[in-house]
This record gives C-alpha cells, sequence and structure tokens, in this order.
C-alpha cells in the first residue's frame, strides 16, 4: 500500500482534493487545526436552531458548469439569488449600483440609455486603470465612489482604495438596468441542508480519514506520508522566513432576535459610512428556514485574527511571488486554495483549483 496522503485544511480545497485522490484510489488523511470540517464556510444550528454561518455569509455562484456539477454530488440545492442593500445618508439603496439606485438617490426618472448617459457624465476618466480608485472612479463618479466605496474600502481592507489592485473593485458590477441581484452567474443556489452537511458527504470515503483539532506541524513530523496538500498561509509554511505576507481578517457578532421574524429586507445590508461593522446579514433569506425569531451577523474587519482575506496590492504580490518561488521547488508538496496561492478566490474558483491541482498530482503519481 502507498503512503498515505496528507491535507491540512477541511475547508473547499482540502475537501475537494481529498475526495479526488481518494475516488482515485489513494489513501487521504485530512486535518483541520479547528474541531469542525467545511472551513471558513461551517454552518450550524445557533442556541435558538436558526441555521448560521459561523464566519459570515457564505453564497453560492458560479458560472462553471463543472464546478456545479461536481459540488451536485455532495447536496441538493435551494435556489437563492442574493441581494444587498447599501445605506447613504439613513436610506437604503440597491446595491451593486444600477437604474434603481440613480433614481431614487437622485430623485430621477432615467430609462436605461439615460442611466449610461449619467454615468458618462459623471465618471472621471482613468488611464490606465492600475487601482480599485481609478476602477470606481472611471466607471460612477466621484459622488458614488464617495458614498458607496470609499469608506467601505477602507473599514474592509484597512487601506486607502488607491492601494488596492484594481480586481478588487472590479469584482462589483454597475449597472445601467433594474436588475438588483448581486450576482449574475448562471448558477446561484445555497446547499439545500447547509454547507457542513456538503462536506461531510465530501469526506464520506473509506480511503479519508480526518483528524480535527490538531495542527499542521505536529502531524508533518509523524513522517511517512507520500505527499502533503497544503491549503494554509504560505508564509506560516515557511516559517515567514521574507516576513509576514498581509491577511484581513474579521470579528463576528452574532445576535438572535427572538419574536423578529424578519430583521431586514434582503440577505444582506452594507453601511458604508456608519458603524464599525461593514454589514448585517441575516441568515433566513439565504436558508429559506422557517422560524419564529430570526439571527443576525455584523462584520467588523480587522488585522489580527485567523486569515480571510490576501490584501491585493503591488507590494503584496511582489512578498507572495517570493514565496511562490520556493513553493514551486519544495519536494512532496502541493499548494492550493486561497491562502496557499494568495488569491482572492470565491468558492467556485477554490473548487476548481483544487480539482486542477488534484489532477496534476494523480498524473504525478501515476
Amino acid at each position: 500500500m502507498t503512503a498515505p496522503i496528507l491535507i491540512t485544511g477541511c475547508g473547499f480545497a482540502g475537501c475537494t482534493a481529498a475526495r479526488e485522490l481518494a475516488d482515485a484510489g489513494h489513501h487521504v488523511h485530512i486535518i483541520d487545526k479547528r474541531p469542525h470540517i467545511a472551513g471558513n464556510a461551517f454552518d450550524e444550528p445557533d442556541a435558538h436552531g436558526v441555521l448560521v454561518h459561523r464566519y459570515g455569509p457564505h453564497i453560492f455562484h458560479t458560472n462553471s458548469e463543472r464546478v456545479w456539477q461536481y459540488l451536485s454530488r455532495f447536496t441538493e440545492w435551494r435556489p437563492y439569488e442574493h441581494r444587498v442593500l447599501g445605506v447613504v445618508d439613513g436610506k437604503r439603496y440597491p446595491f451593486p449600483i444600477n437604474r434603481d439606485t440613480l433614481n431614487q438617490l437622485y430623485g430621477l426618472d432615467l430609462d436605461e440609455a439615460g442611466a449610461t448617459a449619467f454615468f458618462e457624465r459623471v465618471r472621471e476618466p482613468r488611464e490606465p486603470v492600475r487601482s480599485s480608485e481609478d476602477v470606481v472612479l472611471n466607471s460612477v463618479g466621484r459622488d458614488l465612489y464617495e458614498k458607496f466605496f470609499l469608506n467601505y474600502t477602507r473599514k474592509q481592507w484597512g487601506v486607502e482604495p488607491s492601494q488596492l489592485k484594481a480586481g478588487v473593485a472590479a469584482r462589483i458590477p454597475v449597472r445601467t438596468n433594474t436588475d438588483d441581484r448581486y450576482f449574475t452567474d448562471t448558477f446561484q443556489a445555497m446547499p439545500l441542508h447547509g454547507y457542513t452537511k456538503m462536506f461531510e458527504r465530501m469526506l464520506a470515503h473509506p480511503n479519508i480519514t480526518v483528524e480535527l483539532g490538531v495542527d499542521f506541524a505536529d502531524v508533518r513530523q509523524r513522517g511517512g506520508w507520500g505527499h502533503v496538500v497544503y491549503t494554509g498561509p504560505i508564509d506560516a509554511y515557511f516559517g515567514h522566513c521574507h516576513g509576514p505576507l498581509p491577511y484581513r481578517s474579521l470579528r463576528f457578532e452574532h445576535e438572535h432576535l427572538a419574536g423578529t421574524a424578519q430583521y431586514q429586507p434582503t440577505g444582506t445590508v452594507n453601511y458604508p459610512n456608519d458603524h464599525a461593522y461593514t454589514r448585517i446579514t441575516e441568515f433566513k433569506h439565504l436558508t429559506g428556514q422557517q422560524h419564529a425569531g430570526t439571527s443576525i451577523v455584523r462584520e467588523y474587519p480587522q488585522a489580527e485574527g485567523d486569515p480571510y482575506y490576501p490584501i491585493p496590492s503591488d507590494e503584496n504580490e511582489a512578498l507572495f511571488k517570493r514565496y511562490q518561488e520556493l513553493a514551486d521547488v519544495e519536494p512532496g508538496v502541493t499548494f492550493v486554495g486561497r491562502l496557499a496561492e494568495y488569491r482572492y478566490y470565491n468558492m467556485d474558483q477554490v473548487v476548481g483549483a483544487a480539482l486542477a491541482a488534484a489532477q496534476k498530482l494523480l498524473e504525478r503519481l501515476a
């Protein structure tokens, strides 16, 4: 029997790789430092019986039929299209910005051509477009930038939008129609019984063993691993030898509101200019659960704590490249996932990256 493959992290990257390798006949031992599987997508009923996402809302969406079909092996789906409102001067407006946002905010009555002309009139052309600030000013101009983006970005990332790479803001569309969905992907849904149940099915394989509440360094020292698939922070793997890569963390403030059937009109409401938190999410919108009360979460971005988001800047990318050079020549280790690749991946992108990494590894092990 060949030596088992060690996988660190029971999130999307680790579990996808584990299942692919196990299905191909390899024995896999997957670990996580937390006491549960599912990584940041972990969900569970709170003390009041409402299914909540412990590490903030996870909304599944993808244009990849391959990723959709792959995850559909492990879950049924509840159709769900996420909608977000942004609060400006005490009033809620559709976000991302669309024609309704303009009409409500400025007291206008624009049609689609009028909205297009409005954006053309107020935009501040930027050439080249290098930063997130450039992206937004180039698209919607200064007033909308300051009302919806500037302070939200400062809170979320802890830096000025001018210091963030363009791709961060480019994730948020601007629309001249009245489509108020946050995402327009072909496939949009939530796992019918929750993410944790989906991950349980992914790991339910005779070739997979799971060990929780353990540190990678301790398990690695046991030795005897045929290969390692590492999904943690790449700088931590190499002992921060080039200095720490900056990550953004979050603190979550969960609250249950007894006797309140619905707290807010959409799944998420953004607070770009008020409060220390960036947004409030109400989970029953996402899950469709029926309950006499409701549970919400407020998100407070912070510098310290578990790494959630790589901070996309030119300086950080240059530092990551130095670690990537080490990873490229590290024998017997595959690096995959948001933290290991220092990429601001969506969930479906993590699955896609893990499927590709597992296929590459299977070819090498054949």
